[in-house]
């Protein structure tokens, strides 16, 4: 027997429309009244009607996530965080890989598959400031990243700057004196700019070369890491710390050390920025930056579902705080 919504109601003791509240994941319901709803909800075994909630409601019960591509491990992990914090509320996630090029991010804002979803939370890298009106949408949306490029959207960001800067004060605590930095910056907005603008102020700060050893990496992957490391090693420049602008390209830059012999952190102490998974399982493991992906997941699901039901009012603009995890690679 299919278990109705005003049985709950009736078995909690409350009202049909604060089940509703409960189920539809409205804030403003009190904590025991939640509490006697869900405890209804688990006695009766009730299972909200989707399909139903949708076609009265004019929504897909379904959320776009827009990202440059699946295969660099923090987007994976990121793409896994916002699933879990829209399943939280009652949405599933649609995912539109748009491989980091400009073609692909504003045919995600064009597309007809659009209107398969009640909102888009949207991580492009490849836009520039002429692409600004493209971002005038008429449907909810909410930026992540730095290119915070229309002031009428949500956004959340991650602290790129301080995370550069916290990490490479780490590197110097530890007696580094010549620091290579591992990753080309594609924009003075982006990532890859902060990181290293970061990174620059913490040598500049403790009196040394800020571009002692850079090396460029376009493609931020273990490859890409792995050959920008082996180019320093031919062209013999000297360095005792290296912070790879990402934790792919750091795993990457470990693995040409350890061919060319040079011990980790013996003699190169080596840091990364992302905090992924494989991070932590890394031999040595790797010393890293936690962006705070989760936080971050969950603050744009959140405000993309106020959007979408109706409680936001004015932008908000979010940057969720990094934290230093030190590890084996530079002790």
């Amino acid at each position: 027997m299919v278990v109705t919504m005003r049985q709950v109601a009736q078995h909690a003791g409350v009202s049909l429309k604060t089940v509703s509240n409960v189920v539809n994941h409205y804030e403003h319901v009190s904590a025991s009244m939640r509490s006697r709803v869900l405890t209804a909800i688990d006695d009766l075994g009730y299972q909200m009607n989707v399909t139903a909630r949708n076609l009265s409601t004019g929504r897909t019960g379904m959320l776009a996530l827009a990202l440059p591509e699946l295969q660099l491990p923090y987007f994976a992990e990121l793409a896994d965080a916002v699933m879990d914090a829209a399943d939280d509320l009652g949405y599933t996630v649609l995912i539109e890989p748009t491989a980091g090029m400009r073609t692909g991010e504003l045919e995600v804002l064009r597309s007809p598959r659009r209107s398969m979803s009640d909102g888009l939370i949207y991580s492009p890298t490849a836009l520039r400031e002429a692409d600004r009106a493209a971002l005038s949408v008429d449907f909810p949306m909410v930026l992540l990243g730095e290119r915070a490029l229309a002031s009428s959207v949500d956004h959340v960001a991650m602290a790129n700057e301080v995370g550069g800067r916290m990490v490479t004060e780490h590197l110097l605590a530890q007696g580094c004196r010549r620091i290579a930095i591992v990753g080309a910056h594609d924009a003075e907005t982006g990532a890859g700019s902060l990181r290293q603008r970061g990174a620059r102020s913490a040598l500049e700060a403790a009196g040394l070369d800020s571009d002692v050893a850079s090396a460029g990496a376009q493609r931020w992957s273990r490859e890409t890491g792995r050959a920008a490391v082996m180019d320093l090693l031919a062209r013999e420049v000297r360095f005792d710390g290296l912070l790879a602008l990402n934790d792919a390209m750091a795993l990457g830059a470990m693995r040409a050390l350890w061919e060319a012999g040079v011990d980790v952190p013996g003699q190169v102490r080596v840091a990364g920025f992302d905090d992924i998974e494989e991070s932590r399982y890394a031999r040595p493991s790797l010393t890293t930056v936690n962006p705070g992906r989760a936080e971050i997941a969950r603050r744009a699901v959140q405000l993309l579902v106020d959007r979408i039901e109706g409680r936001a009012v004015e932008a908000a603009e979010y940057q969720v705080p990094a934290a230093l995890v030190v590890r084996e690679s530079t002790r």
